[in-house]
């Protein structure tokens, strides 16, 4: 299948148009091997490194899926049960409220939730929590009250009140970060540690962390910020060292060869290079909607510096499995229905199409979410790869 010279191109355009991204990294693998694998521009473009294959990258969001993994291990272990109350392994979770709004003085109105949080409301993000840059009640708190960001990695930055009583909808927030420390609570370690010795170790990640080494330091990926104008200015952006809270719903960085081998594990029904990661009955519980009839919607950003509105497949239904997007239908890419994905804050996206055998992974540095010029050519590239593979099939 002649895809290498459509992605080729496909990368080669991203870092040339206008407007243009500054650097990109994409690979695709199989259940076996890595089988694409381009990287295209510069790392910043204030300095002259190309970007490379092993290019180190804020990962944000595509931690999560790490997160849960850790998670559905301690549940296979018989040390977590999902619909026991989250407080149980993590206690400061049933302290928090939920917010009915604020008084006439500008005070939050604060009131018990109805039930309690559970991890399996934490993984499908129903528990109450948000994202100040995608929540107004949030982002006010965040300006009138001084709630930290959860790029601080502190503690105080998940002692959010909740937006709604838990289980009642879908929002996507913080979630991740609290399942995180329901890890920590019943491992007695720090979740660096736990995906070090369970997770990185048997899938031979080893450009993967929360803080970074020296070697990933030198092949750092710089953050850009796009201005309204379609220009990109590189920043210093980078996550707080040594983090207070190892942040599992958006705190990793990795290199996309990394990623792979964890898309694998995933097409492999659990199993890694150097190790079992997960039961083949575990991977296939998880990746079904566990939603019900909710249906997962699109972003509205209300920080343009951090998010665009967004949305994947606009139109199409959606779903939410342990912890991926599922997409019910087809997608317009050729993905097919029942794949999963998701993607990272800085326009990291990524699929797993376990039915065929494949997954992708498109790596950019760039803010706000949802950056057209990046999320449109991950597109290209998805799309261009389902058609190479159609190609394939039909000769």
């Amino acid at each position: 299948m002649d895809f290498k010279a459509s992605a080729d191109a496909i990368l080669d355009h991203a870092v040339t148009a206008e407007p243009r991204v500054p650097g990109v990294v994409a690979m695709v693998t199989d259940r076996h091997h890595t089988i694409y694998e381009g990287a295209a521009g510069k790392r910043r473009l204030d300095q002259t490194d190309d970007m490379t294959t092993d290019s180190v990258f804020a990962i944000f969001s595509t931690t999560k899926a790490i997160t849960a993994t850790a998670a559905l291990q301690l549940v296979e272990d018989g040390k977590l049960d999902l619909d026991a109350p989250a407080k149980t392994y993590a206690p400061d979770i049933g302290k928090l409220q939920v917010i009915e709004g604020f008084d006439d003085k500008g005070e939050p109105v604060l009131r018990a939730p109805k039930r309690d949080i559970t991890t399996r409301m934490l993984l499908l993000h129903t528990g109450g929590f948000g994202y100040d840059f995608f929540n107004e009640t949030y982002k006010r708190l965040a300006t009138e009250k001084d709630q930290p960001s959860v790029v601080s990695a502190t503690k105080a930055a998940l002692m959010t009140p909740l937006l709604f009583d838990p289980g009642d909808q879908w929002e996507y927030g913080t979630n991740l970060d609290w399942c995180g420390q329901v890890v920590e609570g019943i491992t007695g370690k720090r979740l660096g540690e736990v995906f070090d010795e369970r997770i990185f170790k048997p899938l031979g990640m080893e450009d993967s962390g929360f803080e970074l080494n020296d070697a990933m330091r030198q092949r750092l990926a710089g953050m850009h910020m796009r201005g309204s104008d379609g220009s990109l200015t590189p920043t210093d952006f980078e996550h707080p060292a040594p983090p207070e809270v190892h942040m599992g719903g958006h705190g990793l960085y990795s290199t996309v060869g990394d990623y792979m081998r964890f898309i694998r594990m995933w097409l492999n029904d659990g199993a890694g290079e150097f190790g079992r990661v997960l039961k083949p009955e575990t991977v296939q519980m998880a990746e079904k909607n566990h939603l019900g009839d909710k249906k997962i919607s699109g972003f509205t950003g209300v920080i343009p510096a951090l998010s665009n509105d967004a949305e994947f497949f606009p139109g199409m239904s959606k779903s939410w499995a342990f912890s991926f997007m599922i997409n019910d239908e087809e997608a317009p890419t050729g993905r097919p229905a029942g794949a999963l994905g998701w993607a990272g804050l800085a326009n990291l996206f990524y699929w797993i199409d376990r039915k065929n055998g494949f997954g992708g992974f498109w790596a950019t540095q760039i803010l706000p979410f949802g950056d057209p010029a990046s999320f449109t050519a991950y597109l290209q590239f998805e799309s261009a790869f389902y058609a190479a593979l159609k190609q394939s099939v039909a000769a």
